[in-house]
C-alpha cells in the first residue's frame, strides 16, 4: 500500500488515519470509539504539559503529534458515523478565532490587553445565548485547581474580583482561621475547601498557572525526598527510624542539595 508522498502534510496524517481504520487497516484502530479513547486521551494530554514543564521542544513535538492523532483519529471515527468530518472540526474553531479577534480581522480598536480580554468574554457569552452562565462550559474532567482557577478568571473578567491583592490576603487570613476553629469533621473539610479556592485566588492575580505550581512542587519534593532515601542508604540508616528532630535536619540538607 503506498503511502503518501509528503508526511509532513496535515492531510497525509487524515489519510494514514483513515487507512489504519479501513478494511485492511490495524485491528486495534478500527475497534476503536469515542468512549474508548478518552482515557488515553487524557494521558496523552497530561504529557504534553509534563514536556511543558520540561522544556524540551523536541520532546514536545513528539507529544504534540500524539495528541493530534487522537484528534484525527476521533475526527474519522465521526466521520465513519456521519456525525461531522475533520474539515468541520477545523471551519468550526477558524470561524471561532475570527469572531473572536474583530480587533485583527476586522475593524474593532481596543486599547490592550485588557480590553481583549473583556471583549473576548463577552464574545464566548453571546456565543453561548443570552440565557447561559459565563461559568458553563468548563470541563468537567479538569483537575479541581485549574477549574477552580477558570471559574474565578471568568468572574474576574465582569468584573467579580477583588480591588487589591490585600483583600485575598485578608480573605485567606480569615479561612485559616475559619479552619482552625471548625470542630465538626465534615464542615472542617469545606473549610479547607474554601481555603484552598483562596490561595488559587492569590495565584490567578499574581499570574500563577496554580496546576503547574502545584506540579512543580510535587516534583520539588520527591526529588528532596528520594535524596533523603539515598543519604540514609549511603549512611546505613533507617529514614523512619530517625527522630523528628533528625528528619527534618536532613530536610534542610536536601533542600540546599536540591534546589529546584
Amino acid at each position: 500500500m503506498k503511502l503518501p508522498e509528503d508526511l509532513s502534510q496535515f492531510t497525509a496524517l487524515v489519510e494514514l488515519i483513515a487507512r489504519l481504520r479501513g478494511p485492511e487497516g490495524c485491528p486495534w484502530d478500527k475497534a476503536q470509539t469515542h468512549a474508548s479513547l478518552r482515557e488515553t486521551f487524557l494521558q496523552e494530554c497530561y504529557e504534553v504539559l509534563e514536556t511543558l514543564d520540561e522544556g524540551e521542544a523536541r520532546k514536545l513535538c513528539e507529544e504534540l503529534g500524539d495528541l493530534l492523532l487522537h484528534i484525527v483519529l476521533q475526527a474519522q471515527i465521526a466521520a465513519e458515523r456521519g456525525e461531522f468530518q475533520v474539515g468541520d472540526v477545523i471551519e468550526g474553531i477558524s470561524k471561532k478565532l475570527v469572531h473572536r479577534h474583530p480587533h485583527v480581522f476586522g475593524e474593532q480598536k481596543v486599547s490592550g490587553v485588557a480590553e481583549i480580554v473583556h471583549n473576548w468574554e463577552a464574545l464566548k457569552q453571546e456565543e453561548r445565548g443570552g440565557g447561559a452562565s459565563i461559568l458553563d462550559g468548563i470541563p468537567g474532567q479538569l483537575p479541581a485547581l485549574s477549574t477552580s482557577q477558570e471559574i474565578q478568571h471568568r468572574v474576574a473578567r465582569v468584573g467579580f474580583d477583588w480591588e487589591t491583592d490585600a483583600g485575598v490576603v485578608e480573605k485567606l487570613a480569615e479561612e485559616v482561621n475559619e479552619l482552625r476553629q471548625e470542630v465538626d469533621e465534615e464542615r472542617r473539610g469545606q473549610e479547607f475547601g474554601d481555603l484552598l479556592f483562596t490561595l488559587v485566588n492569590i495565584g490567578r492575580r499574581q499570574g500563577i498557572d496554580v496546576e503547574t505550581a502545584l506540579r512543580t512542587a510535587n516534583r520539588k519534593f520527591t526529588r528532596r525526598f528520594q535524596y533523603m532515601e539515598e543519604v540514609c542508604r549511603r549512611r546505613g540508616v533507617t529514614f523512619s527510624k530517625l527522630s523528628f528532630g533528625e528528619q527534618n535536619a536532613l530536610w534542610e540538607e536536601a533542600k540546599r542539595a536540591v534546589r529546584g
